[in-house]
């Protein structure tokens, strides 16, 4: 089910955003700016890299704000192994949510064992918290991403998401409703690259996302 633009006031499209700083530049005072800001404006995450996981835990203890860590990015590319120990590390630290990046080449190569076996193997390391599976729409066919859809959700991955936004192309509505179409309702849809404006997010929110990622929330909210 598609949620209506002019059914959303401000504190709700909050609800929908992963506030989101995923720089290697990003110092701690940079993150702790987007706690506060994720903390005044009711974002539903603090999403960062797995270094600042630890600060991030503390700063949002006691509120409803998720910590949300990346694994296996930006390019998905390390042994299944490694992502999971880094997604038991994260979750141990705070996180409640990982976003993990699939290993794209072996789902261009067709090895769908191998990336199934990646999404589950990485599910279970989580334990409790959400996983979301990157699947970089950019450097996907119609086909491919279709078919990372579907080994998201026989692995059991509680999201899908189009892209990390560190490569040659973001989230589009396109994707978004393809995606959404393949996984049903009972899975998560997030829409997270070069959602930079109001527009843009109430766009990917009519085209199926459930989850918006994106760096300029204030603006999006407030705009």
């Amino acid at each position: 089910m598609t949620t209506l633009a002019s059914d959303l006031t401000s504190e709700t499209l909050a609800k929908y955003i992963d506030h989101t700083i995923l720089a290697p530049q990003a110092t701690p005072e940079e993150v702790e700016k987007i706690c506060k800001e994720a903390l005044e404006f009711g974002f539903c995450s603090v999403c960062v890299n797995p270094v600042n996981i630890p600060q991030v835990a503390k700063l949002l203890a006691g509120s409803d704000v998720v910590t949300c860590s990346v694994i296996g990015f930006p390019l998905g590319a390390i042994p299944t192994v490694l992502k999971c120990a880094e997604a038991r590390w994260v979750v141990a630290e705070g996180a409640g949510e990982v976003d993990m990046v699939i290993p794209v080449g072996q789902l261009k190569a067709g090895d769908v064992d191998y990336v199934r076996n990646d999404i589950a193997e990485v599910k279970k390391a989580c334990g409790e918290a959400k996983l979301k599976v990157i699947i970089e729409t950019c450097l996907l066919s119609d086909e491919e991403k279709r078919l990372a859809c579907q080994l998201s959700k026989q692995a059991g991955a509680d999201f899908v998401k189009t892209s990390t936004g560190f490569m040659s192309g973001g989230a589009t509505a396109e994707d978004v409703a393809l995606m959404r179409a393949e996984v049903g309702e009972e899975m998560g849809v997030k829409a997270s690259g070069g959602v930079r404006t109001h527009a843009d997010a109430l766009k990917m929110i009519e085209a199926g996302a459930s989850r918006l990622g994106a760096s300029a929330s204030v603006a999006i909210v407030t705009g």
